[in-house]
């Protein structure tokens, strides 16, 4: 194999100045077994994936590809084994005379060359690709033919190896839901990945009813009702990570639609610093939630972390000393040292009785899943007046929505007024690609958005797109919140009956800043684009929150 002589990766790092000894140290002290160094030094941000290719492509005069185009010849498979491909991370992508093209994440794995060579007879040629970029692939290519060549009566095997292919590659793309959506003619497979669902893959239909049949036998559901919706959980670990699936079911005309929602449990507690909350709103909320009682409510359409923001938030006071009681619907993550109740309406456990209960249980803190009527509001709103620190969530456009909502359920005023402490409104905004972001100067009608906010700005980061981030420009996501902390004179207002535009002028006479300000703050801080940020506020219809 024509390679260079054998450099370490970290030596190659520090000679490009991209990382530090002092680093790489750190880095080992979090490295775990198996793990490569590179993936620890991306996990802990000292660089982005790009940034270590690059310096390898460079250092090593190795090429990238892009394997999400890259014409595989699928044939290749067959030489490498799907077990070894995962475990090295690699990928067979091209076969030219002798010579095997093998993408590869750590083209240092000199082991692992030297074993593919021997199990081979060719001689590899390796290309770097990204981590995510080779899993999706192995999910894609592998065991295609075997599953969709087996025998029409035999069906439950390969449905097993689709499920985990599927389930596997919703892992990797960090998705949030995956739909099985069942046609006609085939059944499609989608991925809500950033929160924008996206097609990944056709099935044959004959395979339908077994992988569906396999989907409800994991959830223990019944596998012979198909006319009626029904809703279970899986616990899986994928990757050695703990991953939570809830699984909805819903029969359609050409039978039943399936959507997992994929909890990673790695990843739901966070602490209340990382949440992307700026100083000054971090610090306020921080005080709100250490008042011995009183309520807050997390407001948003489904989909906007109140879940994470809440769990984030009882998780900051939990304590030997504290009595964490929720009621939840569902139970989304299991949380070690809080007693939590699932609602059960068949039985008639609801949110109202659950909660009832749990006043009888001695509770310091309440953490009610949802408000949803007025008998649960009343509850909750008397909790918080008799000593105790409740948390719920409303679905509201804005934190100052929440105050009419409360009233318009039919709860006094009196009471909202002596129970309500704070309110946080939040949305979530796709993050700037790391891999391909660059800063350019703002245009003058972007720097008229920012002025009217009263914030200064010349340049601002945008993306081209690139491999890591499939050409989309974003990765991941981040919360943008708006924090509305009562005080008296809002007290007064409220009993009263304010408009809201009295109570909204306010509190930004008083410094509170709103969904879009946070938003633009983020912009400015190169977290994400001004386009996301107006694609959040045109997604709602009221005006209040995004304009003067």
């Amino acid at each position: 194999m024509a390679i260079q002589k054998k450099r370490k990766l970290g030596d190659l790092l520090k000679e490009a100045g991209l990382i530090t000894e002092e680093q790489i140290i750190q880095a080992l002290e979090h490295k775990k077994e198996r793990q490569k160094l590179g993936d620890v030094l991306v996990e802990q941000g000292y660089l982005t994936e790009r940034q270590l290719l690059e310096v390898l492509e460079v250092h090593l005069k190795i090429a990238s590809v892009s394997l999400y185009r890259f014409p595989i010849n699928e044939q290749l498979i067959e030489l490498i084994p799907k077990e070894v491909a995962r475990a090295n991370i690699l990928m067979p992508i091209e076969l030219h005379e002798n010579s095997l093209t093998v993408a590869m994440n750590d083209p240092l794995d000199y082991y692992a060359i030297d074993d593919l060579e021997l199990a081979t007879g060719f001689e590899i040629k390796p290309v770097l690709a990204t981590k995510d970029d080779i899993l999706q692939a192995i999910n894609k290519y592998y065991d295609l033919d075997e599953d969709f060549e087996a025998d029409a009566s035999d069906e439950h095997a390969p449905a097993v190896r689709i499920l985990d292919q599927i389930l596997q590659t919703g892992v990797t793309l960090r998705a949030s839901d995956v739909h099985l959506d069942p046609s006609e003619a085939k059944i499609a497979v989608r991925y809500r990945v950033d929160g924008m669902l996206r097609n990944e893959r056709v099935l044959p239909k004959r395979i339908q009813n077994a992988l569906i049949a396999r989907v409800k036998i994991l959830a223990n559901l019944n596998i012979t009702e198909t006319r009626m919706p029904q809703d279970g959980r899986i616990r899986l670990v994928i990757d050695a990570k703990p991953i939570d699936l809830r699984v909805s079911t819903l029969p359609t005309v050409f039978g039943e639609k399936v959507v997992i929602r994929i909890l990673d449990l790695t990843n739901i507690l966070k602490k209340l610093t990382e949440l992307n909350l700026v100083q000054d709103t971090l610090t306020k909320y921080q005080e709100v939630i250490s008042r011995p009682s009183g309520l807050i409510l997390l407001t948003g359409p489904t989909g906007s972390g109140k879940t994470t923001t809440l769990y984030s938030s009882i998780n900051e006071l939990n304590r030997e000393d504290v009595n964490i009681i929720t009621v939840e619907d569902p139970v989304e993550y299991q949380l070690e040292g809080i007693n939590q109740v699932q609602v059960n309406s068949s039985v008639g456990l609801t949110f109202a009785t659950g909660l009832r209960s749990i006043l009888r249980q001695d509770p310091n803190i309440i953490m009610v899943g949802e408000i949803r009527d007025k008998e649960t509001a009343e509850i909750a709103i008397r909790s918080a007046l008799t000593g105790h620190l409740v948390f719920s969530t409303l679905h509201t456009n804005s934190a100052i929505d929440a105050i009419p909502r409360l009233f318009d359920m039919g709860i006094e005023p009196y009471l909202v007024v002596s129970a309500l402490t704070g309110v946080m409104a939040q949305r979530l905004v796709k993050r700037v690609c790391k891999d391909c972001q660059y800063q350019r100067k703002a245009t003058p009608l972007e720097q008229e958005v920012f002025n009217k906010r009263q914030i200064e700005i010349d340049q601002i980061m945008d993306s081209s797109g690139c491999d890591s981030c499939r050409g989309t420009g974003y990765r991941g996501r981040m919360a943008i919140h708006e924090l509305l902390v009562i005080d008296e004179e809002i007290k007064s207002m409220m009993m009263s009956r304010a408009s809201l535009s009295e109570i909204k002028q306010y509190v930004r006479q008083h410094g509170m800043d709103f969904l879009i300000d946070d938003g633009l703050q983020k912009v400015k801080q190169g977290l994400t684009t001004l386009e996301e940020v107006m694609r959040i506020a045109l997604m709602n219809r009221r005006k209040l929150i995004w304009t003067d």
